[in-house]
């Protein structure tokens, strides 16, 4: 959501002593310093009610000039790859302190806390669910303020009512893992709402018509979402200390005059995967895209790039300069596209077949005289001395303040939705601007368990 944020401002004053609120989020950074807001009410920054996440811990407090409330996690969410669940049930009526406020993760009651100053019994919130205005995405002072970085799905609020972290989401009994209900049965209350159902909508789903609206910057759909991930780059993985990574961790930009490299959070190592870059320079020297074996490869320093990966030849990167780079640096083919402003590039990986290909705008590169043919197979590059069998990360490479953008079937590049004809893989994933060729699937969970 980056500089994105919603706003509501209710009608009148809920129920202030009892309510719960339940989403699902995928982190776009790790909070080390700045805090990171999900939603609150506030008359400035000494007198409000904040639910944030705080250098990585989930946190919901309540401050009045003085601390009313805090409860925050010990433990600190870093996965930058998957979905969190988070419930925050508040019942000040209850007897008990600890059951005054509580904090769910994915299904987990959280005990081990950092910060466990209760709300005393029948505490009443001063600014939250009263009749000002609320943000989502944002601190509610000084808007906006503590953007939250990434993406956030299926948002409840229920006004009036305590529920745990089992009305909206249960065990699979196959994996074991926490997942989403998408339609849980709960009641709302005067101020409750559902919104960011399956898609960017901010109009309520409850049934109790409490629509929101963007405050500020660009709300934008995502295919990534609770019950089917898709890749993003993964900010954990860094070569220069210097990137920049935006909109869930799906451009990136190297601030530096080396080359840096961002590359996915989902790496397979066998079948058929196709994702898209766009370009945003004319100098097609600033930038590469392509794949790594990341078991294998050495990217610990500087101007390292996609088809350099120091001492081990783990790479095949296609230069915008014009140039296929392989193992350790050499250009395997010369003089193709040179990469301009608004390209889009696919890149289209074979890894049992150890085939690849790329096209610039829907048209496959010509080697050799003879045009690429990802869906029959002929013309592919030869990848058999760049990957060794471990697991294939796919990515970006840029340099000089330049930003790449990249879709893994997410359905935009940056924060600008693809509209007009779009394409999915054979197995009916992914939003793309091109036609993935046939059998090429998006990096995305359903996909790695067919």
């Amino acid at each position: 959501m980056a500089s994105t944020y919603l706003s509501k401002t209710f009608a009148q004053a809920g129920n202030r002593r009892t309510f719960t609120i339940s989403y699902w989020i995928k982190m776009g950074q790790v909070s080390t310093g700045a805090d990171q807001a999900i939603m609150g009410a506030a008359q400035d920054g000494s007198n409000s009610d904040d639910l944030y996440i705080h250098t990585g811990r989930l946190n919901f407090s309540g401050y009045y000039g003085s601390t009313a409330y805090q409860v925050r996690t010990t433990a600190k969410y870093r996965d930058l790859s998957g979905w969190y669940h988070h419930v925050i049930r508040f019942d000040s009526t209850q007897s008990t302190a600890s059951d005054r406020l509580r904090l769910y993760v994915n299904g987990e009651l959280q005990s081990v806390l950092d910060s466990n100053t209760y709300p005393s019994q029948n505490l009443e919130t001063t600014y939250f669910n009263t009749a000002r205005q609320h943000t989502i995405g944002s601190i509610a002072y000084g808007v906006p303020n503590l953007p939250f970085n990434g993406s956030m799905s299926h948002f409840h609020f229920c006004d009036g009512y305590s529920y745990g972290a089992d009305s909206f989401g249960e065990t699979d009994s196959t994996t074991g893992e926490w997942k989403i209900i998408v339609t849980p049965s709960v009641s709302y209350g005067t101020n409750g709402f559902f919104i960011l159902k399956n898609g960017n909508s901010v109009t309520d789903q409850s049934g109790q018509g409490n629509n929101w609206s963007v405050g500020g910057g660009t709300l934008t759909k995502t295919e990534d979402n609770p019950s089917n991930v898709f890749a993003t780059l993964n900010p954990l993985y860094t070569t220069q200390g210097t990137e920049t990574y935006a909109t869930g961790n799906n451009t990136y930009k190297s601030n530096s005059n080396q080359f840096g490299t961002a590359i996915s959070t989902i790496a397979p190592n066998s079948g058929k995967w196709y994702f898209e870059v766009k370009s945003t320079f004319d100098d097609g020297t600033k930038g590469f895209m392509g794949f790594m074996d990341i078991d294998n490869s050495f990217l610990t320093s500087a101007h390292k790039y996609l088809g350099m990966s120091g001492t081990n030849n783990c790479g095949v990167g296609y230069y915008g300069g014009g140039n296929i780079v392989a193992n350790g640096n050499q250009n395997i083919y010369t003089g193709l596209h040179d990469w301009n402003d608004g390209d889009i590039l696919g890149c289209a990986l074979d890894i049992d077949n150890n085939k690849a290909y790329f096209h610039v705008n829907g048209t496959y590169l010509t080697l050799g005289g003879n045009v690429q043919n990802p869906s029959s197979g002929q013309y592919g590059i030869d990848t058999s001395s760049s990957l060794y069998g471990g697991a294939v990360g796919f990515g970006v490479s840029s340099k000089d303040n330049y930003n790449v953008y990249t879709n893994f079937g997410n359905g935009s590049f940056h924060d600008v939705q693809l509209t007009g004809t779009t394409y999915q893989d054979s197995n009916n994933q992914g939003i793309f601007k091109y036609q993935p060729p046939t059998n090429f699937l998006a990096l995305c969970t359903k996909n790695l368990n067919v």
